[in-house]
């Protein structure tokens, strides 16, 4: 029995000196950095309708994050709807500006910062989307803003402050977090008239309503986004600029704890301009003011024929969750 309990404490022992040994290499590489990943060479026509596009796109992906409030421009700020254990997080300033923004990036650069998360410099960025399944297109068209003559994007010398990411950040960014690759294949959207595959598109390309609306940041699947636990489900906590805890809400088809219920036209009202059957949508939910009907249509459309997930959420306003 001695020899046991012996062996049985060695055993215990090096799992500790493991752990111990896990959390301090963590704590000392801090956030990875990667090889730069191949960048397109050709630079992005600016044409009137990617410049159209490319604004509703930054409206509707990058405003909420990088918008500085006193600069009127995208330069950045710290992102107090991030949960409080991923630490103090600031996102970039993607302004034209040369020394404080991405004035210097090549169009190439900046496309494959989209799609994998690392910047010129290798160095992995916190939090960021991947836009993976995004079509070239649309990737070509948010490129093309970023290198218009609106005011979101002029010069602006704000400087981003260096990161403060918690533990768990770093060991998630060690371990489950990683950058994606680049496509190896032209990324084309499924024509509008393929309803239920342009809803999915805009769901998991586009918009990536799935990384707020499943279960957890931290296990969500960036390369298969339907992998992701608790799918559309909601549940996923974050936080709006008071600090207050919000809820994803349940968008499947589930018509006890989502939107089965839901008509297509209370659907439209909802994303495009935040007022639910329930009453206001709480932020960080975006208004998708710029999205056309048929496209809130078609995103309608594929929500209800995904799986139902059956997950009261506050947005039910406790009605549902009691039960």
């Amino acid at each position: 029995m001695k020899k046991f309990f012996k062996i049985l404490g060695g055993v215990l022992g090096v799992v500790v000196l493991a752990v111990v040994g896990f959390i301090v290499w963590v704590q000392a590489r801090g956030i990875p950095t990667y090889d730069k990943p191949p960048t397109p060479t050709t630079a992005v026509a600016a044409t009137p309708e990617r410049l159209a596009m490319g604004r509703s796109l930054v409206l509707a992906s990058c405003v909420d994050c990088h918008m500085n409030k006193q600069t009127n421009t995208l330069s950045g700020h710290q992102m107090l709807d991030v949960p409080q254990e991923f630490g103090k997080l600031y996102s970039a300033n993607i302004t034209q500006d040369k020394d404080h923004g991405i004035g210097n990036w090549t169009d190439g650069e900046v496309i494959a910062l989209l799609r994998t998360g690392i910047g010129r410099d290798g160095r992995y960025r916190i939090i960021m989307p991947h836009f993976v399944h995004m079509s070239d297109e649309d990737v070509n068209s948010i490129v093309a803003f970023l290198r218009s003559d609106h005011q979101w994007v002029q010069a602006d010398p704000t400087t981003t402050p260096a990161q403060e990411p918690s533990l768990l950040v770093k060991t998630l960014v060690n371990t489950v977090m990683k950058p994606t690759p680049m496509p190896a294949q032209p990324v084309v959207a499924p024509a509008p008239t393929d309803q239920l595959a342009y809803g999915r598109y805009l769901i998991v390309g586009r918009y990536q309503c799935y990384e707020c609306h499943s279960k957890d940041f931290k296990t969500n699947n960036a390369l298969e986004p339907e992998k992701s636990e608790g799918y559309l489900g909601g549940g996923n906590h974050l936080l709006n600029e008071q600090g207050r805890d919000i809820v994803s809400r349940n968008i499947t088809g589930d018509p006890e704890t989502g939107i089965g219920d839901w008509t297509a036209g209370q659907f439209q009202q909802a994303v495009k301009f935040g007022m639910s059957p329930n009453g206001p949508l709480s932020a960080p939910m975006p208004k998708y003011s710029t999205m056309s009907d048929e496209d809130a249509a078609a995103i309608y459309a594929y929500l209800q024929s995904i799986p139902k997930i059956k997950n009261a959420t506050p947005e039910d306003k406790g009605a549902v969750a009691a039960k």
